[in-house]
């Protein structure tokens, strides 16, 4: 495992276990972790990578219970002739509303790419609009997550336009 790839994961077991003893600086908001598959473009060949993608969002305006920030992160990965990894670290704001069991959400944000393609890193800048679904599981304070996205981001002298889908588990806290 790299070792972006063991901070994200650590930071997102920190943000899981963490949170319930800090209710001051974190009232209200959830995590998520789950599978995701992408079409990215690696230079100018559009090619299909899995991976995973995992968030954190908190709701700190206790009047706009709509408004939430987030932080993403995500990890792809590709072996045919050379080794393709991906990694994205992203963070915004995100719209949501109850619907009762359903709860849709949009969101943008903006961060960093880094694309390692047969040694030769790159870390270009990104942005992401997206949204998705969540829908509460029977189980106390889970919920089920789909989510899709575009990202776009510009190196190797080309616009690069991604897409990925995600799913997996949503904790609220």
């Amino acid at each position: 495992m790299s070792k972006i790839a063991a901070a994200v994961l650590a930071f997102l077991a920190f943000t899981l276990f963490c949170s319930p003893m800090s209710a001051q600086l974190l009232p209200s908001g959830n995590v998520y972790a789950g599978v995701s598959y992408g079409q990215l473009t690696n230079a100018t060949i559009q090619q299909s990578y899995r991976g995973w993608n995992g968030s954190a969002e908190a709701f700190p305006f206790k009047r706009l219970l709509h408004i939430g920030v987030v932080v993403d992160a995500s990890g792809f990965y590709r072996t045919n002739a050379t080794q393709i990894s991906q990694y994205n670290f992203l963070g915004g704001v995100r719209l949501s509303t109850n619907m009762g069991k359903w709860r849709p959400f949009v969101h943008g944000m903006a961060g960093i790419r880094r694309i390692n393609s047969g040694g030769f890193v790159q870390t270009p800048l990104g942005i992401d609009v997206g949204g998705g679904v969540d829908y509460k599981l029977w189980f106390k304070n889970f919920s089920w997550r789909l989510q899709g996205d575009y990202i776009r981001s510009h190196y190797l002298s080309a616009t690069q336009n991604d897409y990925r889908t995600s799913t997996g588990i949503v904790w609220r806290f």
